[in-house]
């Protein structure tokens, strides 16, 4: 009789976006009495693409909220608990559960315009569109195209001038590999780039953003559009940061800059610098302790900051 080796069971880690708020409220220390009130919804582009956000309360919605490249929708999941406005997450073009640009094009300026009908489509009239890092640089663009449905801008730790010399600890994060053994491969790598941040809440990170194959490995969901990666264009169409420059230059509505000062923010002193020079009206907050992605880092102190930039009327 010959042995069978052991086949070890699939692990399937299931997965429900809405049931993790417990979580961010405990990490952050906010009163949770319950799920908030919170619906995915989609976005006809016209052409048979969509894209996908999360729609957080049932007022119309008085901000907007563009997260980071190689992020999605949830990465505002605490700051929007802690904020409790309502208000329209969006997932960018090949990020999330929207769909990849346009043949694929690596077009920011392009891209922006699907985030335009979106905003049209879900929040018309929202007080803010608030920006991180590619979110802000496509939240610039958007203020470009159409100023009316951006009446104040916030960019979170991010300007026209972050160059990929900046950014090259995030591309080198970014660009890894695509796809892992198990779950605890991706765990691990995602707690070595992030070290200050729990367990937990990295946990919750990765069910967001990474989807299980069947045979068990692990993809990033934004590595299905590798067009989309982080302040990258495509040789043929190279990201003009003067047309940015010149977008917030040529802009009136009230600009915010909000700076991490920790490890990992990819803005300098030369950013800041530059954005007053083009709007000497421009507001600027630092926070402590902060890095590039302040709304996961720091995301109460953010809400606080956002809050006094676009006040509720």
């Amino acid at each position: 009789m010959t042995d069978t080796p052991e086949v070890s069971a699939l692990e399937v880690i299931a997965y429900d976006e809405f049931s993790l708020f417990a979580g961010n409220a405990e990490d952050y220390g906010l009163a949770y009495d319950g799920p908030p009130i919170v619906r995915r919804e989609s976005v006809d582009l016209g052409d048979g693409r969509s894209l996908s956000a999360l729609v957080w309360g049932e007022a119309p919605p008085e901000l907007v909220l563009l997260h980071g490249g190689a992020q999605n929708a949830h990465t505002w999941d605490t700051f929007a608990m802690a904020i409790g406005r309502p208000l329209v997450a969006i997932d960018l073009v090949g990020h999330g559960h929207s769909d990849g640009p346009a043949d694929g094009a690596r077009n920011l300026v392009r891209n922006a315009a699907d985030v335009v009908t979106a905003i049209r489509a879900l929040a018309p009239n929202a007080l803010a569109v608030v920006g991180m890092s590619l979110g802000g640089l496509t939240a610039t663009a958007v203020a470009a195209a159409a100023p009316d449905v951006v009446p104040k801008l916030a960019l979170i730790d991010i300007t026209p001038g972050v160059t990929a010399e900046k950014a090259k600890a995030i591309h080198a994060f970014v660009n890894g590999p695509e796809s892992f053994q198990s779950f605890d491969d991706l765990l691990a790598r995602t707690m070595e780039f992030n070290p200050t941040r729990s367990e937990s809440s990295l946990r919750r990170g990765i069910l967001h953003n990474a989807e299980q194959r069947p045979d068990g490995s692990w993809v990033w969901r934004y590595a299905r559009h590798r067009s989309a990666e982080i302040l990258e264009d495509s040789p043929e169409e190279p990201l003009d940061v003067t047309v940015l420059w010149d977008a917030i230059e040529a802009t009136a509505m009230p600009i915010l800059l909000v700076r991490g000062m920790g490890k990992g923010s990819v803005v300098d002193d030369d950013d800041e610098t530059e954005l007053l020079r083009r709007r000497p009206d421009a507001s600027i907050e630092r926070v402590v302790d902060a890095g590039h992605s302040i709304q996961g880092d720091k995301p109460v102190e953010l809400a606080a900051i956002i809050d006094g930039f676009a006040p509720a009327v």
